[in-house]
């Protein structure tokens, strides 16, 4: 039906590319090799919908996606249902287009009951983080990209690049990001630009020997930066998911990108030896790492004396003023939705690099302009491209609606100043003066 077929698109929530754009070479490669994304359930038929209940709808997916709601939904559905239960009146009642003023009535209500319920379980978080790996698991983080790079959605529309895009003024004054201007700038393509425009501001020297990527994903930065970077540079990335560095190193050997490698290996625990890195590269991992003063001493540690660092993350703004009760529940379900412990703000990255006393300078930046159209885009790109969610059934319908209310929160969440785009970098001090009590040279903070 229309309806559902609009509510298919909804798993745009991890979306990207449009018919008719121009795709990147990678991307284009990404979608070749996975057409697991698009292929139908083989045991889907005509009548798939209409064979599952709402309860059905609400079961997980992927082990990924935490608890079910379905005894939520239910209840829902038995108050709507007993709303219209009751038997008729025996004396003959006006109509409405031949249905009794009761019953239509006591359908609107029944139809406001469950759209009030269903706001209100779509509003509540479904994925609390979950520390790990210990004793054998991943955890959450690594659970949850496991799931999702076995899948293949998450790539079909997010391509290599599992982080938000760049989006100049001039793409913006034509409508990058935006439903219309969807096919303005490639959503793909988007992150590509936020790559270059990092490395940039990173002021990095042109050929770092040895360069690390935290937290990788399915790799597009660390092949992006090798290739970018030339032979002489050697790029290791680091996940916690096994599923994310089987394919990383799949498309490393694609593409022909042998100074690109990945492993296993937790962020906070690291096995490099100290002044092991020339770059030390962070894009989004920060939002799940739960100590993140561990996660900043652990990156210096292994970063060379005079080398540079530079992390990109989602961060809530500092305070005082305190939060709000209202900021406090918006921030509770970002946190609880995506598998975040907690976030926390520009200002508090900067102390921590600096509380290492080993920077020489450290400098900051607030990136929300450049970026925040991403949230949008990724919903707008999967309603041009709803397909590969189409033939995936009802279950991820129901997923994808989830995953469209956290985009919009978060797009809401950076739109008021509640969140920031955090940028971070510094130089780490010499290694005559690494060790030396002296002061750390604070570069200027930019919004």
């Amino acid at each position: 039906t229309a309806s559902a077929m609009q509510a298919l698109s909804a798993r745009h929530a991890l979306l990207g590319g449009s018919p008719g754009i121009r795709t990147s070479p990678t991307a284009r490669s990404a979608r070749r090799v996975r057409p697991v994304a698009v292929a139908a359930r083989s045991d889907a038929g005509p009548n798939l919908p209409g064979a599952l209940s709402v309860a059905d709808l609400a079961a997980p997916v992927l082990k990924s996606h935490g608890k079910t709601v379905a005894n939520e939904i239910a209840l829902v559905s038995a108050k709507s249902a007993a709303v219209v239960a009751k038997d008729p009146a025996k004396d003959p009642a006006p109509t409405v287009a031949g249905l009794p003023v009761t019953h239509v009535a006591g359908g609107a209500l029944a139809a406001a009951g469950a759209a009030l319920a269903l706001k209100n379980i779509f509003d509540r978080p479904s994925r609390a983080y979950v520390s790990g790996p210990e004793d054998g698991g991943l955890g959450t983080v690594g659970e949850e990209y496991d799931a999702w790079t076995e899948e293949g959605i998450l790539e079909y529309y997010w391509g290599e690049h599992i982080h938000l895009g760049w989006y100049s003024d001039e793409d913006m004054a034509k409508g990058a990001g935006t439903l219309l201007g969807s096919n303005v700038k490639n959503f793909i393509e988007a992150k590509f630009d936020f790559v270059d425009k990092m490395l940039e501001w990173s002021e990095c020297p042109p050929q770092p020997a040895r360069v690390l990527d935290v937290g990788c994903g399915i790799g597009g930065t660390s092949r992006h930066l090798a290739k970018r970077l030339g032979p002489n540079s050697q790029v290791q990335g680091i996940t916690l998911s096994p599923n994310q560095v089987k394919r990383a190193t799949e498309l490393a050997k694609e593409q022909g990108v042998p100074n690109a490698s990945f492993q296993v290996m937790n962020a906070l625990a690291m096995d490099f030896p100290d002044d092991t890195f020339d770059l030390v590269w962070a894009c989004e991992s920060g939002e799940h790492m739960p100590d993140k003063k561990k996660y900043v001493e652990e990156m210096i540690r292994v970063l060379k004396p005079g080398g540079t660092i530079v992390i990109a993350t989602w961060c809530q703004r500092e305070t005082p003023p305190e939060f709000t009760d209202v900021e406090k529940e918006n921030l509770k379900f970002l946190y609880e939705e995506w598998a975040h412990p907690y976030f926390v703000s520009i200002e508090e990255y900067v102390r921590l690099m600096e509380g290492t006393d080993k920077m020489a300078t450290v400098g900051s930046a607030n990136w929300v302009k450049n970026t925040i159209r991403s949230w949008r885009h990724s919903i707008w790109v999967g309603v041009w491209d709803p397909w590969p969610v189409v033939f995936k059934g009802p279950r991820i319908w129901y997923k994808t609606i989830r995953e469209i209310v956290t985009l919009e929160r978060m797009h809401r969440a950076f739109d008021c100043d509640l969140m920031t785009y955090g940028m971070m970098k510094g130089k780490k001090k010499p290694a005559a003066t690494v060790n030396a009590a002296s002061d750390t040279v604070a570069v200027g903070s930019e919004k």
